[in-house]
């Protein structure tokens, strides 16, 4: 081989450091630059969290195919039809689906530092979701005064179960909820308290994405069974 023939950087055999035209001078087009890096912490803490509400769901499937098995399991007593109410539900269900909207507007602002608009929007995602739970007591209590209760048959343990289960969220996420809107009023919008937002928003979706197939499956069904 001839010195021509040989590489002009022997350091450099694929001509990484080259630019245009083979000229080793320095300028022109580098090799692609590894802009790559540890993702941001909200990214991970949005990651953490989505792996939580999966462990959520999964917990939720068990109560469904519980619930499947034993629907038909009534032991003489009443049935979904005879005891779901589903224009009550259906006000449940609009006032559930309204809050989810309500708290995308919450996230909304809080992204845009707008604490009057935030404060407006969690405001009324709570009284929505507050509506949503003082309905279904509402039911729980008159199906318990009917002697429907979870101990009459193996039907209503599972629908009491389930649909009781999906309640005690809501109840955390409001919890959760005025925590957040105290947080935003003593602190601000810190990076901290925006990553919590975000987490009680994807909370929040998830229970009305778990609630809807809930509304199918047991109220839906139920009643048309």
């Amino acid at each position: 081989m001839t010195a021509a023939d040989a590489p002009a950087h022997p350091h450099d055999p694929y001509r990484m450091g080259k630019g245009h035209g083979g000229h080793g001078h320095g300028h022109g087009h580098a090799g692609p630059k590894n802009e790559g890096g540890p993702p941001s912490k909200r990214i991970i803490v949005g990651y953490g969290f989505w792996i939580f509400l999966l462990s959520d769901i999964v917990m939720f499937s068990g109560f469904f195919a519980a619930y499947a098995v034993l629907s038909g399991r009534t032991a003489g007593g009443p049935t979904g039809r005879e005891l779901f109410d589903i224009t009550n539900v259906a006000i449940e269900t609009a006032f559930l689906l309204a809050s989810s909207f309500t708290c995308g507007l919450a996230s909304l602002a809080a992204a845009a530092r707008y604490k009057l608009k935030f404060y407006a929007a969690m405001a009324v995602t709570f009284l929505l979701g507050a509506g949503f739970l003082g309905l279904e007591l509402h039911e729980f209590i008159g199906m318990a005064a009917k002697g429907a209760g979870p101990q009459r048959s193996a039907f209503l343990s599972a629908f009491f179960a389930l649909v009781g289960c999906h309640g005690l969220h809501v109840t955390a996420g409001l919890l959760w909820l005025l925590t957040m809107m105290a947080q935003v009023f003593a602190k601000g919008f810190r990076a901290d308290i925006l990553r919590r937002i975000m987490c009680f928003s994807l909370f929040w979706h998830a229970l009305d994405i778990i609630w809807v197939a809930l509304f199918t499956v047991v109220y839906l069904i139920g009643a048309g069974a």
